[in-house]
This record gives structure tokens, sequence and C-alpha cells, in this order.
């Protein structure tokens, strides 16, 4: 009797490698009580979920110190949510409403949720974490365990609706071989941590629903295909390319080329200060993104220029002797700051921010740009400076003129929004480079918010629609012999990256981890062999049909 082989299960595949191993779900979260009694003893009650709360905040710091890098930032962010005052208020409301301890919690939490929600953009992403958050709290007030991540006593694929950042942060490499959730998009935080920790992970699988305890599966994070109940012959042969595959990516070193010496410039994206040393360490040719709302988010007092200009000196001596692509900052509307006005918006994500913040307060762009230029001299430091959320022309050489008043000479824009893609000729007209956004004008592009689950198809950077639009970028970049760069988390796909400088892209910048596998694709294919897989891609009826054909004609699997 032959082998039965099953129809694999599909979602977007986040984190590429291949792996194989029996399914372990993550554990459900507890369940509310039927009942629902006021409680006798309020103010006893009101004590009871503070205790709750700082147990959840010190697992969340103890997570933290366990986790280091971008992970950790998350993790503080949600100890500090937490710890908010507002949320004990909330739970004290309820309970003199009548509501018994467990469901005061839940509607504390939920109004909070309902808050981010309506807020859109990044407020928004944070939403689903506010559910973890109250999962953790609710099974401290109800004596149960935790919801967490299993332990089966074997290596396994980790199979759950969603992860939260607190149990995809300290994830163990060695024993979860792979990810697979039902919900997530390729911005998700499981997307993010998962690439940074190196685990194959496919999100937006509905059919991870079906997947029981102990069924193995082959998870296959290029191209985001599950096989169930694989043959041993199948497994056989994916492990062996997956080993083929590690050591020549552990061999790939240099300057990003394709096959017939094409320079493409890998760059690291750069986000935080903890996250500097790795980064400089790294085989890059520069920093491609150093955002800089780091210096501003979650505090009270906005950053003095010296302050700023520190900042930026240091990242310029790691970086020494190479190109660092400062972005100004993108904050507003779903990014706002505590010293800010921002404002009543009735649509946050489409509202003042980046650039546009300048219009309401010129002085603070004034004075970024002021400390950026101050930590160049006596660099080595090739710095550049460009702007986020640029629309028009006249944005861009509006921003450019401020950049090279303030002794910066090379200025460029982010590509973000559709209209910027469509006159991209005439806004490198009026700067020296564009660096596209692959996740923003996805979501502009498609009018779907970024962290939409139930959206995360059209939100898909293989979208042959968000394709054209780089295309059009592209070939405004080779028409005024200026670089057009990708920033976005698309840049880290290895096989997307092919198409992307098949497209004209001449740099891409990514996640350090990112970097040798995106240099191997690289070298393995000439500039015409790009170009023809990027005509595949635009030519595909959607997403996963374009990353079918792509993969099936560059080998990949």
């Amino acid at each position: 009797m032959g082998e039965v082989v099953l129809r694999p299960v599909t979602g977007i595949g986040v984190s590429p490698g291949v792996a194989h191993g029996p399914v372990a779900r993550l554990a459900e979260p507890p369940r509310l009580p039927e009942a629902d009694a006021p409680e006798t003893d309020v103010p006893g009650a009101v004590e009871r979920a503070r205790v709750a709360l700082a147990e959840v905040a010190a697992f969340l710091d103890e997570r933290s110190a366990q986790a280091g890098g971008a992970a950790a930032d998350v993790l503080l962010a949600q100890s500090m949510m937490v710890a908010d005052p507002a949320l004990v208020d909330r739970i004290r409301a309820r309970l003199e409403d009548g509501r018994g301890l467990a469901h005061a919690v839940a509607d504390a939490f939920a109004g909070f949720r309902d808050a981010l929600t309506a807020a859109g953009g990044y407020l928004a992403e944070r939403a689903a974490d506010v559910d973890d958050l109250r999962d953790r709290t609710v099974a401290r007030i109800l004596g149960v365990p935790m919801p967490g991540v299993p332990d089966p006593g074997h290596p396994f694929v980790l199979v759950a609706r969603d992860l939260a950042p607190a149990d995809t942060a300290v994830l163990d490499a060695r024993r979860v071989r792979a990810i697979v959730t039902e919900l997530g998009g390729p911005t998700s935080h499981t997307a993010i941590l998962a690439k940074s920790l190196g685990i194959p992970a496919v999100v937006a699988c509905a059919g991870a629903a079906s997947l029981t305890d102990g069924t193995p599966v082959l998870v296959r994070g290029a191209t985001g295909e599950v096989v169930v109940d694989p043959a041993a012959s199948l497994v056989e042969a994916a492990e062996a390319e997956a080993a083929e595959q590690a050591a020549a990516v552990a061999a790939s070193s240099g300057p990003g080329r394709t096959a017939d010496g094409v320079p493409v410039a890998l760059l690291v994206n750069v986000g935080a200060a903890r996250d500097l040393a790795a980064a400089a360490a790294a085989d890059s040719e520069g920093v491609g993104l150093l955002r800089t709302e780091f210096l501003y988010l979650d505090r009270a007092d906005e950053p003095s220029v010296e302050e700023q200009r520190r900042s930026y000196a240091e990242v310029f001596q790691a970086f020494g002797g190479r190109k660092v692509v400062v972005r100004t900052l993108d904050a507003g509307a779903d990014k706002p700051l505590a010293f800010v006005d921002h404002g009543d918006e009735p649509n946050p994500a489409l509202g003042v921010r980046g650039l546009r913040l300048a219009r309401r307060h010129p002085r603070m762009l004034a004075d970024q740009l002021t400390a950026i230029a101050a930590a160049r001299d006596g660099s080595t430091a090739e710095v550049w400076v460009m702007a986020p959320m640029v629309s028009t022309p006249a944005e861009a050489a509006e921003f450019a003129g401020a950049a090279r008043a303030h002794g910066l000479p090379v200025a460029g824009t982010m590509v973000e929004v559709p209209a910027a893609a469509l006159r991209a000729g005439a806004i490198l007209g009026a700067c020296d480079f564009v660096s596209i956004g692959t996740n923003d004008l996805g979501q502009y592009t498609f009018a779907a918010d970024r962290m939409a689950g139930e959206l995360a198809d059209l939100l898909d950077p293989w979208q042959p629609a968000l394709l054209e639009l780089v295309r059009a970028t592209g070939a405004a970049g080779r028409a005024a012999g200026k670089p057009v760069g990708v920033c976005g988390e698309a840049a880290s796909d290895p096989l997307l990256a092919l198409v992307l400088v098949g497209l004209g892209v001449t740099s891409l910048s990514m996640a350090s981890s990112a970097l040798p596998a995106v240099r191997l694709a690289l070298a393995a294919h000439t500039a015409a062999e790009c170009a023809e897989l990027a005509q595949l891609a635009l030519s595909a009826p959607d997403a996963a049909s374009a990353r079918e054909r792509v993969a099936a004609a560059a080998g990949a699997g």
C-alpha cells in the first residue's frame, strides 16, 4: 500500500527555513467563571487585583531580562501597560457596578483593547497584546496556570491561534523547531521575533486550527506551506536541503552582488540603542534605516539637541566608514508623543504623522537635523537623512532643502504611500534617493490596517499591486540614476529580494540575522534572472501565485 499524501495547509511564510516535528499546541487561556456574583468585599477584591497585576508585571520584567534586544523592549512596554493605575481604577469601577473580580478584570482590559483598536495603526497592533495580559491576570485571579508554551519533553512545532510577545520572545530554538499560527501578519510580533530567533514560521494559516497535538508536520517558512503527516522521503529531502542551505548561508560574506557582479547594498535596520552593538558587528555595508523614534517615544519631555547628538554620534562611531541612513522622526497620530499636542484626529493612520508633524512643529525637525549634522562632524560614517510619510515632490524638495541648509548634503524620502510611488520621478528630481517602506506602502495601497490579522492576505508583500508600485519607483530611480532602497520586512525575504532587485531596487535593509541568506540568494542569480523573476511576480493574479511562480523558477523550496 502506497504512502498517503495529505493536502498541505498554507499561510504566509514570515521566517524562512524548513523544519519537521510533532505538533504541540499552545495552552488555552483561562475561562471566565460562568457565574458572576458581586464581590462582598470590594476593597479586598481591588487589592487582589493589584497583587495579580504586580505578579504579571514581574513575570514580564523577568522575561524581558531573559530576552534582550527588540523582544525586551516589547515586554517592557507590556509591563508598563499592566502597571497603568488607570487599569486598577477601571477594575474598581466594574466591581462597584456589581461584577465579580475575574469579570471586572476582563471588562477593564476590554476597555483598553477597544481604545487601542479605535486608534488604529501602531496602537491597534498592541490590542492583541492586551488579550494576553488579560489572560495572565485572570489566571492569577483564578489560581490556575498562566497560558504559555507547552513542554512535551521533546522538540516540537508550536501551533497556536496567535502568540503573545511574552511567549515568543523567550522561545528556545533548540526545542521549538517551527511556529504555525492561525492569526498574525507579515509585520506581527510573531513574525518579527521568529525571524530574529531564526525559527521558521508561518502565520495567517487557517488550517492550523485542525492540527492536533502529536500530528507530524513539515513546515516551510519561505513558502508558507505546512505539510501534514509528510512522507519520510519528503522529510529526509527537506532536511538535507535545509542543512545544505544553512552551510552555504554560514559561508557567505562580503558586499551584496548578483551572480554577474551587479552591486546591491546590503544594510541593516537599527531601532534601539540596545541593538547597536549586534547590528554594527554584522557583515553589512551600513545602516539602511536608523529609526529615531526610540529617542522620543515613552518619555514625558522632548530630548534636547545635545542628547540627540550624543545618540546619533554613538551610531555613527559604531558604523565608521560605512553608510548610515537616518530617518527623521516618524511619530504623531498612531505613535503619539506625550509632550506634543496632536489634537483630535478621526482617522489617525491617515493623519498628521511623519514629516507632516513638521507642519505643526517645525522646530522639532530643525532641532533633529541640527543634532544629526553636529553628530556627523568628525565622524567617518557616510550620513544620509530621509523623511517619512512624504506624499508630494514639494514635500521632498522642502525636506531636502532643510537638510542641506543644516549641512547634510544627502537627503531622501521614504516611499510609503501610493502617491509617492506614482510620482517617484518628480520626487527623485527633488531629492537624492528614496527608500520604500513596504509595510506602510501595502497598508495604504490596500486600505488595510497593518495589524488586522484577517486582512493579512492583503498585506502580503508579494501582492502584485504593491510590486507594481515598487516597479514604478525602481524605474524612476534608473531613469534618474539615483538609488532606490527597500527597508521594510520584504527586504529580508531572500526570494522576494530577487524580485525587488529585478524591479530596480539598488539596496536592501533588514534585520542583521537575515543578511546572509539574502546575500546568498543574490549571488546565485544574475540581474537578468532577477528581472525575469520580477516579471513572473507582476504577472501573477495574487500574492500566493506570485510567490509560487517565483519559487519554482528560482529553484527554491
